[in-house]
């Protein structure tokens, strides 16, 4: 990789600059947070399995945590977590949920910001995770939320607002990109950015692997709204499509090996993709199957990347990075570590005691979200899309989420075909 001249510092000193600052952060928060003694108020929002999933994770790794509240849209989802968490013997002394700390609704996020909690669960639904961020920030809430963060431009830009107010406020902000987390990931991408296989030369990141679940309606799901929600990974605006919702964990490993470098983003991505395997039923919405995009980072840097929903066939979900003097699979020059879906909530926790390096970081999500979002409007639109496109351009304010309303119709959209048909045909990238 040639050197950039924005680039003024070498990776070295990058490396080093960034560790030191990180143990000036952690020596300065420990002397005036709580003690490590002080039980930590856990509230769930999203009672899905992703979300009951975090919150057991949560529970597993920390013992000076309880869990008071929990809120979801529907009522049967808190039941089903509620149920869960207070049948495992192991959570006794971890739980005290009480009828009142229940909340359902699409406001249910309103009542549990309002509640005494100290950290948010945010494991709702891609689409309404930008305004839930911002006002668990507001409400001056610790946060751990799932990936990805946001489905369109204007959501990315609704997280990075976010997060930089959580800066302002001291709060610990850590985003499910369990990768950032995990041991060999971690020690191995250190190596690279002190110099362990050269100067990055080109990457390629695969989410490649079988269809996920699609549900026929049942007659109990009577407005279009619920179906859309409980049905999520089929519509574009609930979900981002699988480039989004799954690939941006593969996009965001070669992200963060770019960082390293002083280099946190693309200038561009040149996409392609379809619908080929996929059935033609309604239940699978307006998605498509596969995606290829050639991001393209300054000095000539390119990242392969990869993902798509076929069942039965050859599977691969991957990073690789390839250097002047070498090449890794971005985790063969670490040890083991412990299951990093519950090291990210130990971190959290020792982010908010002080015990541990603090942690925000919600912009590095939201830029690795943005990534995946390039990728999909380019490949619907057949349109190279460029970060300043994105950032300060025609496409900043970009949205695909409409207004909720259990009694407006919401009917599958058509599945994009670029240049012809569907949403994702905007009329900014069609002149050249």
């Amino acid at each position: 990789m040639k050197k950039d001249s924005r680039i003024t510092v070498s990776r070295r000193e990058f490396a080093k600059a960034s560790a030191a600052a990180i143990s000036t952060f952690a020596v300065l928060r420990g002397a005036s947070a709580q003690g490590s003694s002080e039980v930590l108020k856990v509230g769930l929002l999203g009672c899905g399995g992703r979300g009951t999933g975090a919150l057991t994770q949560m529970l597993q790794g920390n013992e000076n945590v309880k869990v008071i509240a929990l809120a979801d849209v529907f009522p049967d989802k808190i039941e089903r977590t509620r149920t869960q968490i207070e049948s495992n013997d192991a959570f006794a002394k971890k739980r005290d949920i009480k009828d009142d700390h229940c909340f359902t609704g699409l406001d249910a996020y309103q009542g549990i910001l309002k509640t005494d909690i100290d950290i948010l669960l945010e494991g709702t639904l891609p689409y309404s995770r930008p305004g839930h961020l911002e006002a668990a920030v507001e409400a001056k809430k610790h946060i751990f939320t799932e990936k990805p963060v946001a489905v369109d431009p204007a959501g990315i830009h609704q997280v990075i607002r976010a997060a930089k107010r959580a800066d302002e406020l001291g709060l610990s902000f850590v985003a499910g990109t369990q990768r950032r987390h995990q041991k060999p990931y971690v020690e191995t991408i250190a190596k690279i950015h002190e110099g362990a296989i050269g100067d990055i030369v080109s990457m390629r990141a695969y989410w490649c692997g079988g269809l996920p679940f699609a549900h026929d309606r049942k007659p109990e799901w009577t407005s279009d709204l619920e179906y859309c929600i409980r049905n999520w990974y089929a519509h574009c605006w609930v979900c981002g499509d699988n480039i989004v919702e799954q690939h941006v964990h593969n996009l965001d490993v070669c992200n963060w090996v770019m960082e390293g470098f002083g280099i946190d983003h693309p200038i561009s991505v040149f996409a392609s993709g379809g619908r080929q395997f996929k059935p033609d039923e309604p239940k699978f919405g307006d998605l498509w199957d596969h995606f290829s995009c050639d991001f393209e980072y300054p000095n000539d840097v390119h990242m392969t990347s990869f993902s798509r929903h076929w069942d039965g066939l050859d599977g691969d979900v991957s990073e690789a990075v390839y250097g002047t003097t070498g090449k890794s699979n971005c985790r063969d020059m670490g040890s083991d570590g412990i299951d990093p879906y519950v090291q990210e909530h130990i971190d959290l926790v020792k982010s908010i005691t002080g015990e541990g390096p603090h942690y925000n970081e919600g912009v590095q999500v939201a830029h690795s979200t943005m990534l995946a979002i390039m990728g999909r409007i380019s490949a619907y639109n057949g349109r190279r899309v460029t970060w300043d496109d994105v950032m300060e351009g025609k496409l900043k304010d970009y949205s695909i989420v409409p207004e909720l309303d259990w009694a407006k119709a919401y009917p599958n959209e058509p599945v994009p075909v670029p240049g012809k048909v569907g949403a994702g045909n905007l009329p900014e990238l069609q002149s050249k």
